[in-house]
């Protein structure tokens, strides 16, 4: 082996979402970082569908942005499509959504890294760890080389000990066309670890000239599209291409019923777990056999490719299987398939084997991220980057850790779940995981988390110069706003425009914004408030937290408080090496999951599977409450 002359103080292995966002932070903190991937024309591929955010997801994009991270920008300069889902809903549940050029999206994200100082870049391929003395000191790499560190970051995806399935055909790989990661896992299992297995899949991309879009629904873009990025480097799209939607039948559903006999996932040949959220079409048709129908979104790849990618036909089925049930989907009857639908099979850490930071609590300077702690998708993968590589950076320095709670974002919520619950099939991030969405929204991700990344060094001056723009400019606002009344003659069009009830004589402007059927286009239709808006310079996104800010002043409130109570119980932490089986008034089970598990903190241990309330009772009294 061949001890390469250069000494980091992190090495990242790995450079896909969370490989990417966790060198770049690791970086952007000072520390001399190293990007290991085998192939660097793949930097952040989008190994799936080429979109960016979604329901949960795109908060947590809004989220690794506003902590100075880079998926954002990347999401904007490369989109080809941008929606804002759930708009009929609240405005917690408001989800940003891109479609994007996948080639443009790898291209933006290698730009971006070559950018930053001290972060370098290395194709190989890592086998295992370097070890001295018993402690983390580097990588071991296919090419014979050791390269040491300080800190390593594994983010190794689907790529550890990958099996690619296509019917009755397996392929060793990582990704279609790409070598697995051999070493790693048998390395670490070596060194105590424990190890699983879990799959996903893929479906087949398609030939755009080869369809009939008369027969789909068109899916356009918002008319006015917004953007991921808080910082004005990027723009919103002036031009979009459509997405466009179809559906399945029961001459499919038979159709594809004829290869099930072939498909590794009912003969038994792929054991590990597959995302419950995002089935393959074999296990729509058997789990909802009673549905006739199942919805597909047709997807551009790009600006300029006519490979369109198939969402929600997911598959691992005979290729001739694949080919003759698409070609039963309305408008797809003359279809060409340019890659055929795969699943793959690949190794995974359960998560509970880490701390908050993601670093393992076996080996001291190790950090997992991404797909081997069991989650699915780009923006938990990301999101785990970017914590693992603020964490690796501040550790290193000596400094505070930095966690984030479940009533500070999505991101505190995703690796609490994880580190707290473990998970035993692909993890994906939804709304309803979050206890505290109503603050945990996507337009306030800014005034949350960047004050917070500031003070370590990581968000920008600038961006911390535009966050505290907006408070000034949002509180200026509630403030003309609380103060201001309006005459009758002013409001009445407006609100009869809404069909809401005229008033009779003057009022507090408060209380007429406050109408749930007024938004914020009305709002600039009062004149002393358009003129307001416009002499003091106050945008859409500031009038957005106007108006969530009056119509959900009660619920937001009411969320704080139940923040502040379990508030009480993450304050109340658990020493390190306190010993669980020594307290007889703990439950078995409660004695088990907590010696397993060690939760920093009681409000972490009330989360635990299979520990009681009268569990945590019992450690209230012996952390002296």
């Amino acid at each position: 082996m061949y001890v390469y002359p250069e000494t980091y103080d992190v090495i990242v292995v790995g450079a896909g979402h969370a490989g990417s966002e966790a060198a770049a932070a690791a970086a952007n903190l000072g520390m001399k970082t190293l990007l290991i991937t085998m192939d660097l024309t793949k930097i952040a591929q989008m190994s799936c569908n080429p979109a960016m955010g979604g329901i949960a997801k795109g908060q947590i994009v809004r989220e690794i942005d506003a902590l100075g991270g880079y998926s954002g920008i990347v999401a904007d300069l490369s989109a080809v499509q941008f929606r804002m889902l759930n708009r009929s809903k609240g405005p917690a549940m408001w989800s940003p959504r891109t479609q994007n050029d996948r080639t443009l999206f790898t291209i933006k994200w290698r730009e971006q890294l070559e950018k930053i100082p001290g972060l370098e870049l290395m194709s190989d391929m890592v086998t295992g760890l370097h070890l001295e003395k018993g402690k983390l000191a580097g990588v071991r790499t296919k090419y014979g080389l050791i390269v040491k560190s300080r800190a390593v970051i594994l983010t190794a995806g689907t790529f550890l000990n990958g099996k690619i399935f296509i019917g009755p055909t397996q392929v060793a790989g990582g990704r279609i066309g790409e070598p697995r990661a051999q070493g790693i896992t048998e390395h670490l299992v070596e060194l105590g670890f424990e190890a699983g297995r879990m799959k996903t899949g893929t479906p087949p991309r398609v030939d755009a000239r080869s369809l009939d879009f008369s027969k789909m629904e068109e899916q356009k873009g918002d008319e006015k599209p917004g953007k991921f990025s808080f910082l004005p480097v990027t723009k919103p799209l002036e031009k979009q291409l459509s997405c466009w939607i179809t559906y399945t039948n029961p001459i499919v559903h038979e159709t594809l019923r004829f290869g099930f006999d072939q498909s590794p996932l009912f003969s038994g040949e792929i054991q590990g777990a597959g995302p419950r959220y995002c089935p393959s079409i074999e296990d729509k048709i058997v789990r909802f056999a009673d549905r006739e129908r199942h919805q597909l979104f047709v997807e551009p790849e790009g600006w300029n490719t006519y490979e369109m990618y198939v969402n929600g036909f997911s598959t691992s089925l005979p290729i001739d299987v694949q080919t003759e049930s698409l070609r039963r989907v309305p408008g797809f009857e003359n279809v060409k398939i340019i890659r055929y639908g795969y699943a793959i099979e690949y190794d995974y850490f359960p998560p509970t084997q880490l701390k908050h930071t993601l670093e393992t609590k076996l080996i001291d300077n190790l950090y997992f991220a991404g797909q081997i702690n069991g989650t699915t998708g780009y923006e938990e993968a990301a999101a785990q980057g970017i914590m693992a590589g603020i964490n690796a950076a501040l550790k290193l320095k000596g400094e505070e850790p930095f966690i984030l709670g479940r009533d500070q974002a999505y991101i505190g919520v995703l690796i609490d779940d994880l580190v707290t619950k473990g998970t035993d099939e692909p993890y994906r991030m939804f709304t309803s995981r979050a206890e505290f969405r109503t603050l945990l929204r996507q337009d306030n991700a800014d005034l949350r988390l960047t004050p917070l990344s500031y003070k370590i060094g990581l968000a920008s001056e600038e961006r911390m110069r535009l966050v505290e723009e907006k408070k000034r400019k949002i509180q200026i606002a509630l403030d003309f706003i609380e103060k201001a009344s309006v005459k009758p003659e002013e409001v009445n069009p407006v609100l009869e425009e809404k069909g809401t009830p005229p008033v009779k004589q003057g009022m507090k402007l408060r209380k007429i914004l406050s109408r749930p059927q007024l938004g914020i286009e009305d709002y600039l239709k009062i004149p002393s408030f358009k003129e307001f808006a416009e002499r003091e310079g106050i945008d859409e996104e500031v009038l957005r937290q106007i108006e969530i800010d009056l119509k959900y002043a009660k619920y937001i409130e009411k969320e704080k408080q139940n923040a502040e109570r379990m508030k009480a119980l993450e304050d109340i932490r658990i020493p390190e090496d306190f010993d669980f089986r020594k307290i007889p008034s703990l439950s078995n089970e409660g004695k088990e999951k907590l010696s397993k598990i060690r939760p920093r903190t009681l409000g972490q241990a009330s989360r635990i599977s299979g520990v009681s309330a009268s569990d945590i009772q019992v450690l209230l009294v012996y952390m002296g409450r």
